[in-house]
């Protein structure tokens, strides 16, 4: 195996953010090859982004977005653990996006826990009165994939970000988790407003 220079430790730590250390034992494990290792890095602050889930978050942001002819708006606020990512430029354009996402989106929910169980029930009905003539075998999967899709377009989590092109189609959930990845810290969507003229 091929000693690791500091140069190629240096690049690594450059191009991620992480620890000298980690970005060294990342080369080790890859043999030197710094896209894999970029990998590697990547897959542990998801990891480590998810021990961290439970973690308390009292920082944060709120950000608010206006439709250019004024009738649509939003609020919304993102927490984290220190006043440190709170100011973070990322963390902010995180929160800003956001708050365009949710005006344009209209969600209900941020959480499939959080969707009114009314609401849920009636579309559930609705799936069931739409499946009642198909094969009595399938019937329950229709209805389930009318429900996830609903559920898709409803829950802010499990929404694509309007801005596709910017956003690659992920959904509002990957890119929590890519920043919570990034910053190290347990990042929550704690709650949102949006505002429609006559609505």
């Amino acid at each position: 195996m091929s000693e690791i220079s500091a140069a190629d430790v240096k690049a690594l730590r450059e191009r991620t953010g992480a620890g000298m250390l980690d970005c060294r034992n990342a080369l080790v494990e890859t043999g030197g090859d710094i896209e894999s290792a970029v990998d590697v890095l990547r897959a542990k602050g998801q990891a480590q982004a998810a021990k961290r889930s439970g973690a308390e978050t009292r920082e944060g942001a709120v950000q608010s977005y206006i439709h250019a002819g004024n009738k649509i708006g939003a609020m919304v606020e993102v927490d984290c653990q220190t006043d440190f990512v709170a100011r973070n430029q990322d963390f902010i354009d995180f929160v800003r996006d956001l708050a365009l996402h949710i005006a344009a989106a209209a969600p209900l929910a941020i959480g499939e826990d959080d969707v009114p169980a009314e609401d849920r029930e009636r579309e559930e009905r609705i799936a069931t009165e739409q499946a009642a003539d198909r094969p009595e075998n399938v019937r329950e999967k229709i209805v389930q994939g009318k429900v996830d899709k609903w559920l898709d377009d409803v829950v802010l989590l499990r929404q694509k970000h309007v801005n596709t092109d910017k956003h690659e189609g992920k959904t509002i959930e990957e890119l929590r988790a890519a920043l919570a990845a990034e910053t190290r810290e347990n990042i929550v969507i704690r709650r949102f407003e949006r505002f429609a003229v006559g609505g």
